[in-house]
């Protein structure tokens, strides 16, 4: 359902949809669709549903639950909350009613802060107009190579207190990259089965961007068989820089 996490640029994650479908190379090894098998197998029933078999997995089929719409009201204690860690809330199938109800709870809690990822920027684009931005909402776009720029552009419109990327698996160098407008970057490399590996000149060229530019940077990880594999130093720090947010660490 949703509370604490492993994720190190968050706090808490908060599913109210589950299941996606993949849209670009980032997809390939979705960390999402492995736990999602897992999870239809033992039986949770919040992983029932099987998405297309062509771009999806058993228990991976997109899945609305408006019964979980009321789990940030639960928390006590004010906390960084990443939504939809196993969906993509701008997915086709997720109705827009839906998200506006998503974002009406996001604007009741303001003791939280939200940060929500998408694939889905041309989507976010045509609805963001019909929603709350309330400011403790902060809207990310994946962009795992310059192939998907374009996602960039689409994020840069909207009125979102703070606008993040997530450079996560960083699968390529992100050469052609404008910050103007964005306020925060997550990079990362790929672990898992088959992880593709990331090169150093990759992430040093996004960190020396951000540092001209005046952009917090967060490195998760340089990835590999396990998430902790190749730990998170890059040139000999630790970078957990991020925007300046209300909750309680």
């Amino acid at each position: 359902m949703g509370d604490r996490t492993a994720i190190e640029w968050t706090q808490a994650t908060w599913n109210p949809t589950t299941g996606c479908d993949r849209v670009s190379r980032g997809c390939d090894n979705c960390y999402a669709m492995t736990l999602a098998r897992r999870l239809k197998a033992m039986g949770q029933p919040r992983y029932q549903r099987d998405g297309d078999p062509r771009t999806s997995g058993p228990g991976f089929g997109v899945t609305c639950h408006p019964d979980a719409l009321r789990l940030p009201y639960k928390w006590r204690r004010p906390r960084l909350v990443f939504v939809n860690s196993m969906s993509d809330l701008f997915h086709a199938q997720v109705p827009r009613s839906f998200v506006a109800q998503v974002f009406e709870v996001m604007a009741a809690t303001p003791q939280h802060t939200y940060q929500v990822l998408t694939k889905r920027a041309r989507r976010l684009r045509r609805l963001a107009p019909g929603l709350r931005w309330p400011e403790n909402v902060w809207m990310g776009v994946s962009v795992e190579d310059a192939e998907v720029l374009h996602r960039v552009d689409d994020l840069r419109i909207v009125p979102a207190a703070v606008r993040f990327l997530s450079c996560e698996p960083l699968l390529g160098p992100l050469d052609g990259l404008s910050l103007k407008g964005i306020d925060w970057v997550i990079a990362g490399g790929e672990s898992g089965r088959g992880a593709r590996p990331m090169q150093a000149a990759w992430v040093q060229q996004l960190r020396d961007q951000c540092a001209t530019e005046k952009v917090p940077f967060f490195f998760k990880q340089w990835g590999g068989r396990t998430p902790k594999a190749g730990g998170r130093q890059l040139d000999d720090r630790t970078w957990d820089e991020m925007p300046v947010f209300a909750t309680e660490n």
